[in-house]
Formats: structure tokens, C-alpha cells, sequence
């Protein structure tokens, strides 16, 4: 058997072959599709090929898997941090996956089905486009403010008021020219994301997992695909602590020898896409009654509100972990609220309106206002629960070390 190492660049990929322990440099391949495809033609049946995560990984994997026994996708970050080199050069890279690989030590990524694949690629287009209509909305506001005009007084600057308010102001010709491009960018940009925006809620409502986390106060349809999109298959991390760790939200630790351990800001390690949707929805769910608003408040009393926000998405992502893997509801879920939130999800995927007709669905009764009041007191009464479970508690730290640890003053002196 013999192990193929792949340094894949944009244009080209790198190999080496290890058999029987030697090193045998296979030259450069061009990365298209006739050379790569002539390349992978001679491999045997029984090679073993590794290559790290890239862009383009997917795509020769693809061209590798039909010609190879096996075909292993490395870590990058992980290697670089095993096989640090002062001499780094590319068969040196493609020499190292193969060593590595050959002596078991190579840190292995998981590899996404198709249908998780295609569901990240549709994430990864709304996340772009709302960012380019956010950098556009930015360059409005900031001809706004040069040129001394207060906000606008309403809610939505970008509506058909604000439209109309906009065309009012005393702006030259040329900046009112350019404005006038980015609101029909930003109408282009709209229209392709009510498009991505269908595909995703369609999907939400076929897949159980993102139903479930949708009964969490704070996700809504943007966040629960996301966190699905990352995840894939909840089964490969057995823990929920493996999880935290996949989206980078466990703390740096430190520690060596007898001293004690050092914890420091969160890894940041993993999915940055899905870490930032649990941070938005910890803020969502830190102004929502409930025990994670009750978990928000004690860490934002000792930390402040940026470090409650990122243990407040900690302990969601435990609780995503929780409810996908025994497949149960949010047990505080409010259920008018969550009717809404599916019915909103039906409208957005294209199901017809029932607007005038007798017939009304349990999203209705969330426009009652007694039945709004009667879910809060519902999830206020368990805010108040988990407050009370966790009024005993106390943090553990040097700063609450007995003060004669801390100073070595005498029993006596330190009380």
C-alpha cells in the first residue's frame, strides 16, 4: 500500500509518495480537470490519499475517490501545529500529510454529505448577500451624516417612507446619483435573497432538527439552518462538550507543571459562521424571559455584557446539542410564539395566505393579548425557578481564595 500526499494550491498540487518507507517525489499536477483526471488514471486500487481542507478540496476529492482505497481530508490548523517546520516548502508539506497519515497521527476532518454541502453553500450566499446590503446601507448613512442631515425619524430608512424622505434632502446631484444606485443594488440584493431565503425556509420546515431548534427563544429560521449546516450529523460528537469546542466557544486553558490553570478568552477555533449566529441569538435570547435570560443577567452581573452574551451562546450550543440528539422540544417553549414562527416560515417558503377565510390556525392566538401574557408568566415563572436553583452558587476563582492562601496572613488576621 502506498500513501499519496497532496499539497493542493489553486493551480496546481504538489505529491509524494511513501512506500516501504521511502519518499518518492511525484512531481507537480495541474489542478483542471484533464490532467488531474490523467493523474488519478495510474493510482492503484489500494493507495491511500491525503490532502488538507481547502477550497478546492471537494473537487479532487471527487476525481480521487473512484481510483483510491481511501481518501483522508486533514486538518490544516492541526497539522501545522504537529508538524511546525522552519524549512517549509511544498514537498516538504506533502511529505509531512503522508507521514503523518502512515503513523496514525494525522488529525482527521469530518467530511460532509452532499445535501450538507449544498445546505452550507446556501448559507454561505445569504450570509454574503446580507453583508453587501449592510455595506450598502453603510455608504448611505455616511453621505447622510457628511453632509449634516439628521436620522431619519422613522423606523426604516430603506422603506417607502424613507425612500420618500430620502429624495427630500438638500444633497448635490452627484451624491444623490450614487445613492440612487445603491437602493437599486440594494433592491437586486433583496430580490436574490427572498430567493436563497425560500429554499432555506423550505428546507427548515422538512427537517426536524431545525424545527427543533426554532422552539428556542431567540433562533429563529437564519440561526437554526446555520446551526444545522455546521453540525450535519449530531451523532459524530458524542459529547456536548465536543460540540462547544467545534464552534470555538470553550476558553483557552493554560497550565504546566504544578501551577495552576490559566483560563483565557474562547478558542475561536471551528465554524466562525455558526459561532457568530449563536452569539446574535444569545442576544435575542438575553431580552426574551427564561432561564437563559436568567443565565444572561447572573454572568452579566460579574462579567459584563459581552462575556455574558458568549456564555449565554456556550450554553446554547449545549442545548442545540441536547435537543438534536434525543430529539426533544425546548421544554420552556412558548407555543403561540413558536405558531408564529412557523407560520412566518410557511409564508416565506411560498405557502398561500389564508388571509379572509374562517379558518385560523394556533399562530392566531398570538395576537391575543392574554394569551401572550399567559405564555410570559409561563417562562418568567421558570426564569424565577432556575434564580433560585442557582442563588447558592458561588464562583469559583483565585479572587474568592481565602485570604490567607492569597497573602499568607494567619487565620486570625484574615477573619
Amino acid at each position: 500500500m502506498r500513501v499519496i500526499g497532496l499539497d493542493i494550491h489553486r493551480s496546481f498540487a504538489e505529491v509524494m509518495f511513501l512506500e516501504d518507507g521511502e519518499l518518492i517525489h511525484g512531481g507537480r499536477v495541474e489542478l483542471s480537470h484533464g490532467s488531474f483526471s490523467a493523474f488519478v488514471r495510474t493510482l492503484r486500487s489500494d493507495d491511500e490519499a491525503v490532502l488538507e481542507a481547502t477550497g478546492n478540496t471537494i473537487a479532487v476529492v471527487r476525481l480521487l475517490e473512484p481510483h483510491v482505497g481511501r481518501v483522508v481530508i486533514a486538518n490544516p490548523f492541526q497539522v501545522r501545529a504537529i508538524a511546525h517546520a522552519k524549512i517549509k516548502t511544498d514537498k516538504i508539506d506533502a511529505a509531512v500529510l503522508a507521514q503523518l497519515h502512515a503513523s496514525g497521527f494525522l488529525p482527521e476532518v469530518w467530511r460532509a454529505d452532499e445535501d450538507t454541502l449544498a445546505l452550507r453553500r446556501q448559507v454561505a450566499r445569504r450570509n454574503q448577500i446580507v453583508r453587501q446590503r449592510t455595506r450598502l446601507k453603510n455608504q448611505v448613512q455616511s453621505v447622510l451624516h457628511a453632509y449634516l442631515i439628521p436620522r431619519f425619524p422613522g423606523a426604516d430608512l430603506f422603506g417607502k417612507k424613507g425612500r420618500g424622505w430620502l429624495s427630500t434632502q438638500p444633497l448635490p446631484a452627484d451624491e444623490r446619483l450614487a445613492i440612487e444606485r445603491r437602493l437599486r443594488e440594494l433592491d437586486r440584493l433583496g430580490d436574490d435573497l427572498a430567493v436563497i431565503e425560500k429554499d432555506l425556509a423550505r428546507y427548515a420546515l422538512q427537517d426536524a432538527d431545525c424545527r427543533r431548534l426554532l422552539t428556542v427563544a431567540g433562533i429563529n429560521m437564519a440561526v437554526a439552518v446555520g446551526i444545522k449546516s455546521a453540525i450535519g450529523d449530531i451523532s459524530r460528537f458524542s459529547t456536548p462538550q465536543k460540540l462547544v469546542s467545534y464552534f470555538g466557544l470553550n476558553p483557552s486553558v493554560r497550565q504546566s507543571g504544578l501551577g495552576p490553570a490559566h483560563h483565557g478568552r474562547i478558542t475561536k477555533q471551528g465554524r466562525a459562521h455558526a459561532r457568530a449566529m449563536l452569539v446574535e441569538a444569545a442576544w435575542a435570547a438575553s431580552k426574551a424571559p427564561g432561564p437563559l435570560r436568567a443565565f444572561f443577567l447572573r454572568i452579566r452581573a460579574r462579567r459584563g455584557h459581552q462575556i455574558a452574551a458568549v456564555a449565554t451562546a456556550r450554553k446554547m450550543a449545549v442545548l442545540c446539542w441536547h435537543l438534536m440528539s434525543k430529539q426533544e422540544d425546548y421544554a420552556w417553549t412558548r407555543p403561540a410564539l413558536h405558531a408564529r414562527k412557523m407560520r412566518e416560515l410557511e409564508l416565506k417558503a411560498g405557502f398561500p395566505s389564508q388571509k379572509g377565510g374562517n379558518k385560523k390556525g394556533k399562530a392566531y392566538d398570538y395576537n391575543f393579548r392574554h394569551v401572550r401574557e399567559q405564555e410570559r408568566r409561563f417562562t418568567e415563572q421558570a426564569e424565577m425557578a432556575y434564580e433560585c436553583f442557582v442563588k447558592g452558587w458561588q464562583p469559583k476563582g483565585p479572587e474568592l481564595r481565602p485570604m490567607s492562601k492569597r497573602t499568607g496572613a494567619t487565620k486570625e488576621r484574615a477573619s
